[in-house]
């Protein structure tokens, strides 16, 4: 800590150098904090996926819908101890903008396959008893400040019209990744009202009596269906949400790609600022190490300088990053869980601090190996 003074001072010598450096850092943090939101908001559903829930849609394509009437039969099957059924509706809120997550549910029996949603009994029986009613995420309620005895209108996309919606019941849940906006409301008023697609569901979800029994389960509903004209594919729930969200693509991939190229960038800019300011103290280093000072102490200097360089840029993108994300999902939807955790935010810091000393490093040894004769001769 002595020495913190004559790092601030060497910092400031080159005050345009060292905010450009401090400013490469800031931006390349920032990417690192979007970058690192982004995949895990595709990969939330992964995460909370539960290991005793199977997942049965149509084996052609996800957008294939399935009678009605495999619920019956899938729980007559091993391992099956309870089944229900969903379908997406694709609504939207007066304007395209205000898209989200909205779909149609197997009221009398989702309780029971998703324990991890809370309600209180009054409010899903209010749910239940109401053919026009649904159910919303509390990020939902508070983006549009809809509240218990709104009537809500959604406009389809899918189906035609405007489907109006009473809000009766707001759910809760003590795992953030579970807290998308999104709605729900009853299968039955759907089929009633669509022209096509009646009496057929987008997928069902089963659950099994032991995750160990996945494979069996899943392979003995596949074989039940099979040869008809409505094939399964039945998947994990946890294989279902990860193939969801690689449908857009290797999102780890590119991450990595995009990642690997800033910071061997950042590497390169940050190598080349240190050098140059090594360059230029070579008398100063000498005289230094005329006095006294010794090797390990000149490159932990350098080092120090780097590294400075490297916390306060990379702090700055990534409070900046922070800031981006609490303002909410920025595509209205797709990116239900838009939250930077602090395992990301200590995650890049690190990142930061390594690149900084990488940096550094060569910079620093050249300083540490400097001569003394050498370095005067150069004056």
């Amino acid at each position: 800590m002595k020495f913190l003074h004559l790092v601030i001072v060497n910092l400031r010598r080159k005050k345009t150098r060292t905010a450009l450096t401090i400013g490469s850092f800031t931006v390349a943090l920032f990417l690192f904090g979007i970058l690192a939101t982004i995949k895990s908001a595709l990969g939330s559903g992964v995460d909370v996926a539960g290991a005793d829930r199977l997942v049965v849609r149509n084996r052609v394509s996800l957008i294939q819908p399935l009678p009605i009437a495999y619920r019956d039969q899938i729980l007559r099957l091993p391992h099956v101890e309870e089944a229900t059924f969903a379908t997406w509706f694709g609504g939207y809120y007066q304007d395209m903008k205000n898209f989200f997550p909205n779909f149609a549910i197997d009221v009398p029996n989702w309780r029971r396959v998703y324990p991890e949603y809370k309600f209180s009994d009054e409010e899903w029986r209010a749910f239940a008893e109401d053919r026009e009613g649904c159910v919303i995420s509390p990020p939902l309620a508070k983006r549009f400040g809809w509240k218990i005895g709104d009537r809500i209108p959604l406009e389809a996309t899918i189906w035609t019209g405007t489907w109006e919606l009473n809000v009766r019941a707001i759910y809760e849940t003590d795992r953030r990744e579970l807290t998308s906006p999104e709605l729900w409301f009853h299968y039955e008023y759907l089929d009633e009202r669509r022209s096509f697609w009646k009496g057929f569901v987008g997928w069902y979800t089963v659950k099994i009596d032991d995750p160990a029994s996945a494979v069996a389960a899943a392979a003995a509903i596949d074989d039940r269906f099979a040869n008809s004209p409505y094939e399964t594919k039945t998947e994990t729930e946890k294989a279902f949400a990860a193939g969801f969200a690689n449908q857009i693509g290797n999102i780890r991939l590119l991450i990595l790609s995009i990642g690997s190229v800033v910071f061997f960038t950042l590497l390169l800019v940050t190598g080349n600022a240190m050098a140059s300011a090594v360059r230029e103290r070579t008398g100063e280093l000498a005289v230094l190490k005329t006095i006294g000072m010794n090797d390990p102490t000149v490159l932990s200097l350098v080092m120090a300088e780097a590294i400075a360089v490297a916390a306060v840029g990379g702090g700055a993108g990534l409070v900046l990053a922070k800031l981006f994300t609490l303002r909410g999902d920025p595509t209205g939807g797709m990116l239900a869980n838009f939250y930077l955790s602090p395992r990301n935010l200590a995650l890049g810091f690190a990142l930061a601090l390594a690149a900084g000393a990488a940096a550094g490093i060569l910079p620093a040894l050249g300083a540490m190996r400097l001569r003394i004769v050498d370095a005067l001769r150069r004056v």
